[in-house]
C-alpha cells in the first residue's frame, strides 16, 4: 500500500510539471523529503565527504565560499548533540550528521555582513539533495538564529568565534516512512507584476 501511495504521488508530480521536464535532477528535487525516521546502517567517510563536496558546489556571494563543514561520525559526539538540541532527537537513530557553518571573516561584505547565511543555506540544500540522490535520508534542523542551539553546537564542537553554525543535518538510512510532499501552489506565482497571477499566453 505504501508503495502504491508513493507511486501515486510521483505520478501526480509528473502530471503537474509535465513528463518532458522530468529528469534525474528534477526527480531528486521533487522526491526530497525531511527524513526523521531511520534504521541502523553504516555510512562510510567517503560517502559523507561526497555529501560535503556537493555542499561546496553551491553558489556564494562573490564566490567567497564562507562555509565550513563539521562531519560527525563519533557516537559520543552524536549523543551530546542529541541531548543538547531539542529538534534533532532523530540523530541518534540516523547515526551521522553534518553541521554547515559560516566563516564570517570570509563572507562577502566583511564580518558584519549576513551573506554567509544565504551561502551556507545553498550549501545545506545541496547536501539534502545529494543525500536523496544516494538513497539516504537527511533533515535540516536549525541552529542559527536560536542562541541556545548555536551556543550548544559551538561548545560541543569547539568552534572558534568566527564560525557560526547554521544547520545541523542528521544523515542516515531512511526507514521509508517519510514521504515527499507536493508543495506546488499557483497562488504564490506572480507573472510580471505582483497583482497578476494569470499565466501569460504563449
Amino acid at each position: 500500500m505504501k508503495k502504491v501511495v508513493f507511486l501515486a504521488i510521483l505520478f501526480a508530480v509528473f502530471c503537474v510539471f509535465g513528463g518532458e521536464k522530468m529528469n534525474e535532477t528534477t526527480k531528486t528535487i521533487f522526491n526530497r523529503k525531511s527524513v526523521r525516521n531511520y534504521v541502523e546502517a553504516t555510512i562510510g567517510p567517503e560517502t559523507l565527504e561526497f555529501l560535503v563536496k556537493a555542499g561546496m558546489a553551491a553558489p556564494s556571494a562573490m564566490d567567497r565560499r564562507p562555509w565550513e563543514f563539521i562531519v560527525i561520525n563519533d557516537k559520543a559526539v552524536i549523543k551530546k548533540l542529541h541531548d543538547a538540541l531539542p529538534y534533532a532527537k532523530m540523530v541518534d537513530k540516523a547515526g551521522y550528521a553534518i553541521v554547515v557553518a559560516g566563516n564570517i571573516e570570509k563572507q562577502a561584505g566583511g564580518k558584519d555582513s549576513t551573506f554567509w547565511i544565504m551561502d551556507c543555506s545553498a550549501a545545506a540544500e545541496n547536501i539534502l539533495l545529494a543525500a536523496e540522490s544516494l538513497g539516504l535520508g537527511a533533515v535540516w534542523t536549525a541552529l542559527y538564529p536560536d542562541p541556545n542551539r548555536v551556543k550548544s553546537a559551538v561548545e560541543i564542537l569547539g568552534l572558534p568565534a568566527n564560525i557560526v553554525p547554521l544547520a545541523f543535518i542528521p544523515v542516515g538510512k531512511p526507514a521509508g516512512t517519510d514521504k515527499p510532499k507536493d508543495k506546488f501552489n499557483k497562488e504564490v506565482i506572480h507573472w510580471n507584476h505582483w497583482t497578476n497571477t494569470t499565466k501569460p499566453a504563449k
